[in-house]
């Protein structure tokens, strides 16, 4: 690798410069990961220009190489975020952070990328941000502290909102990496946080833990906490998410009966279910990865569901059989089309797991995972509208029908680009991201609607299916590979064009199904067949 040393203005040496391919090597439309000193670049070629940008994803550092490029937009292989190969910055989510940018010069048919040194080690950079001016008689208030109000808070910054942000969380944390909670419960909660807490104080973002509001006044612009103080806002968002079904059967406040929510809820899962019993109630994705991670850890896991396979309803029975197979090769039980009835206990604590065709299960520890419902109870007597699932109704703008009061994230129905601005509730990750973000530019009178194609995960058996569109309604599903093999594309159709697709072990197909989504192609089933 030939490598020279660029020299500064002041004469001392500042970039590292690589002469990394030959021009004839990437045509239009092409990527590379080359190697400047140590460091991995991501060298793009798009109507006849280089750039070269860092090479890792700044969510978990997936390397993009890996990726599809569409465009000026390169998407991340594992959980769908997206760059702009010319300025470094992301354009869709998850992640809170844009790549660094290289020089690139060409010479004599050579290709040179130069990085400064300061700079050399760097995988991700943070946008820019302005300062609060406590002159600026403005608040922005921001209700929850999930990813919608964080990447709210940070695009207002980055946007020279200099009045004052405040987060309101009744959790114990700042803005942490939920969806880790049910794939790995054993985490230190500083490895989990999105940002570190001085992070808050260098942007002046105001940090309120374990406060909760508890009514909203749209009239008089003021919040009430539980607390008894109260807080006036001139802008409001409404990102409070959702929370667990509870169990209705009889002895589910019985010790040991656990809903996942909290980073302490995680902790004690964990903690009471080493060694010991586990019953994992509900087949859904929460249920599914909480029995995956207690697999190895309980003394047995067993798992009660509604339906015949998991996810029946969302991916379909072939993808949840195989789902069914991989776990009970790790030692889970199943007892599937099955409800509760009742949970038995002795001096308080859990005991036994009564299902409604008799079966009792010995249970030490029980997890539910049965649903969610959105935290909107708070609204009462506010005329914030709210649908028939109490979810905020908020227009594509995010904002609802009350003026200066804008809804973010799993609280919200929204109406969704892909499928015809049909509205809908998703609780995803990625979506709350570009839902923080949407809604600060409209606070910030930018009007931008929200055009995100929905991107989802999950993790268990150390295997990690991917999702994305919107597939509620499909009518059939096409298959790429073999779901019995485990290594498969499916496309789910609904009037003749697909709607949402679904991988395992076929990456990069569905960041490429989202971004063509993104793009505004259709995929017809002639195209998907």
């Amino acid at each position: 690798m030939n490598t020279h040393q660029g020299v500064g203005q002041s004469g001392e040496q500042d970039e590292v410069t690589g002469l990394v391919c030959q021009e004839s090597d990437l045509h239009d439309g092409q990527m590379k990961e080359v190697t400047v000193e140590d460091q991995k670049v991501l060298l793009v070629r798009t109507n006849g220009q280089y750039s070269a940008v860092g090479s890792r994803c700044s969510h978990y550092n997936a390397p993009l190489i890996k990726g599809t490029l569409v465009g000026e937009s390169v998407r991340c292989p594992f959980h769908g975020a997206c760059f702009n190969v010319r300025t470094g910055d992301i354009e869709e989510y998850p992640g809170l952070d844009c790549l660094p940018t290289y020089k690139v010069n060409l010479q004599d048919g050579n290709v040179y990328v130069s990085i400064n040194k300061k700079s050399m080690k760097l995988t991700k950079r943070v946008r820019e941000m302005c300062t609060v001016q406590p002159d600026v008689k403005h608040t922005i208030l921001l209700v929850g502290g999930g990813p919608a109000s964080l990447v709210c808070a940070e695009t207002l910054r980055q946007n020279c909102y200099q009045g004052r942000i405040i987060m309101v969380t009744k959790d114990s944390l700042p803005p942490f990496d939920k969806p880790k909670l049910s794939k790995a419960m054993n985490v230190e909660s500083s490895s989990i946080l999105l940002r570190p807490h001085d992070f808050y104080q260098q942007h002046g973002i105001e940090m309120w833990t374990r406060k909760e509001v508890v009514s909203v006044n749209p009239a008089k612009k003021f919040v009430k906490m539980s607390d008894g103080t109260s807080e006036r806002y001139d802008q409001l968002l409404l990102s409070t998410g959702c929370r667990a079904c509870p169990l209705r059967c009889p002895g589910s406040d019985l010790k040991g009966v656990y809903l996942l929510q909290s980073y302490e809820d995680a902790k004690g899962i964990h903690t009471s279910s080493l060694g010991q019993r586990a019953v994992v109630i509900g087949a859904s994705f929460i249920g599914i990865e909480a029995a995956s991670y207690l697999s190895d850890k309980a003394a047995s896991v067993a798992l009660v569901g509604p339906t015949k396979y998991p996810f029946e309803k969302s991916l379909g029975p072939a993808i949840g059989k195989m789902t069914m197979e991989m776990l009970e090769e790790n030692n889970v039980k199943f007892f599937m089309d099955k409800k509760v009835t009742e949970i038995r206990g002795e001096n308080g604590k859990v005991k036994e797991v009564v299902l409604n065709d008799g079966t009792v299960l010995v249970a030490d520890v029980v997890i539910a995972g049965i649903g969610a419902i959105p935290n909107s109870d708070f609204l009462a007597g506010s005329d914030v509208a709210v649908d028939s699932r109490k979810a905020v109704i908020v227009d594509k703008f995010m904002r609802t029908n009350e003026a200066d009061i804008f809804g973010a994230g799993d609280v919200t129905s929204f109406p969704l680009s892909i499928r015809g601005d049909q509205r809908v509730n998703i609780g995803h990750w990625q979506m709350s991201h570009a839902h923080g973000r949407v809604a600060a530019l409209n606070m910030l009178n930018i009007p931008t609607p929200i055009e995100s194609v929905p991107f989802f995960w999950s993790v268990f058996a150390g295997k990690s299916i991917r999702y994305a569109g919107y597939g509620e309604g499909y009518t059939e599903i096409i298959f790429k590979g073999k779901v019995e093999e485990r290594k498969f594309l499916a496309f789910y159709i609904k009037d003749e064009v697909v709607v949402a697709a679904a991988s395992l072990m076929f990456d990069p197909a569905v960041a490429h199904v989202a971004e063509l989504m993104a793009k505004g192609n259709v995929i017809t089933k002639a195209q998907a067949q």
